[in-house]
């Protein structure tokens, strides 16, 4: 096919930014998308590649993942551009076009490395897979209270100047940081992160409510997966969760693999918060895409069961959600609409890190960073920046 030449994506059902179109279809020219509208509108130039569907073929912007440690056996602590450049060119698979690769609590040579490599990395990579926006750090500014599956030999209180030093080492693409704002110098950091443009997240927090409030106040903007490593709902301490539920400032992340949290937890939380706030994450490990079996999580050895990765005393470890079973899950779940999961998945993230100019909706002008799903809400194609990823074989 030309290089120059456009890909029109024809007869399908395009969720665009502001409609949904059910005869429509989609040009992307040049990384970008030029063109959306009705099929009886379109208008076939001679160098046009015409991929043609039925409109129970539904095209949505690609899912951005702003908490992905690993898939395919590759892990972002790995250090390596070998291990990123994985989890790019599998990632499209599951529909995720963009995505933070998300550190974990280890030591400060190990998170450094993996910063170094990340910063490199993005700086460098090429336009056919995944494109990695940014960083997130999860720990090891944390509650030892909610470790949950982060080392608690890592675990030291927030320092800001120890986070200037990791920017400076990534290169400034670390651009959110999961933390306990309740520890020692937790609200001044949460404040250098909001002065900075870093999305200040609570997570793997012991934080009463009253604190989530003041780490609002400092700047915090986010909560890091849900009901996991973090002070649950007391009807007199409604603790992280209730500010989760409560706060309208806060974008809430969620993982919908029904063993992070049960389906109804999940339907309880989206009738909550809605999805104007929430976000789809994974949270997956090296693991997704790979067979049982025992695998590496910082030093740690991982089980992995058909759908649960634990440590050895059972505790959960992240996931190996992919993300079109996080769409089909949060539908069956809550029995919200494709545009509902749109902004869980693409508008939200986008927004949450000021990418919503050039990604997170499907635009005339964005990146062409979109997926085509079948009537089972199977990804059919996916396309990174206007580049045809992956496809599935009939």
């Amino acid at each position: 096919m030309d290089t120059h030449s456009s890909i029109i994506i024809y007869n399908v059902t395009v969720y665009s930014e502001n409609q949904t179109l059910k005869n429509g279809y989609i040009k992307l020219t040049d990384k970008k998308i030029t063109e959306i509208g009705d099929i009886n509108q379109y208008v076939l130039q001679p160098k046009d590649h015409i991929i043609e569907l039925s409109p129970s073929y539904k095209v949505i912007p690609g899912a951005i993942d702003v908490h992905i440690h690993g898939v395919n056996n590759a892990d972002a602590m790995d250090g390596t551009a070998e291990a990123l450049k994985t989890m790019a060119s599998t990632l499209p698979k599951e529909g995720t076009t963009s995505f933070l690769a998300t550190t974990m609590t280890q030591s400060n040579e190990a998170v450094e490395k993996a910063l170094r490599n990340a910063g490199t990395y993005i700086e460098e990579q090429t336009s056919t897979d995944a494109e990695v926006v940014g960083i997130h750090l999860e720990g090891p500014f944390i509650s030892p209270k909610r470790a949950g599956a982060q080392p608690p030999t890592h675990i030291q209180d927030p320092n800001v100047a120890l986070f200037q030093e990791w920017q400076k080492a990534a290169g400034g693409h670390i651009k959110l940081v999961t933390l306990a704002p309740e520890q020692p110098n937790g609200l001044a950091l949460t404040s250098y992160l909001k002065e900075t443009n870093v999305v200040a997240s609570i997570g793997h927090s012991d934080s009463t409510y009253d604190q989530v409030g003041e780490a609002i106040e400092a700047g915090a903007s986010h909560i890091t997966h849900l009901y996991n490593g973090m002070r649950g709902l007391h009807h007199r301490e409604p603790g992280v969760l209730g500010a989760a539920y409560l706060r309208d400032e806060l974008f809430v992340e969620l993982i919908t693999d029904g063993i992070h949290c049960r389906p109804e937890m999940v339907k309880l939380a989206y009738d909550q918060i809605t999805s104007e706030r929430m976000i789809l994450i994974t949270d997956s490990l090296r693991a997704k895409w790979l067979k049982n079996g025992t695998y590496d999580l910082g030093g740690q050895p991982v089980h992995v069961n058909d759908t649960t990765a634990t440590l050895a005393d059972g505790t959960l470890a992240g996931s190996i959600l992919k993300m079109n079973d996080a769409i089909k899950n949060t539908m069956s779940f809550t029995n919200c609409s494709l545009e509902d999961i749109v902004k869980m998945t693409a508008e939200n993230p986008a927004k949450q890190l000021n990418l919503f100019d050039t990604k997170g909706s499907i635009k005339i002008g964005k990146d062409a960073d979109i997926v085509v799903l079948n009537e089972n809400l199977d990804v059919k194609m996916t396309f990174c920046r206007g580049t045809l990823s992956f496809k599935k074989e009939d």
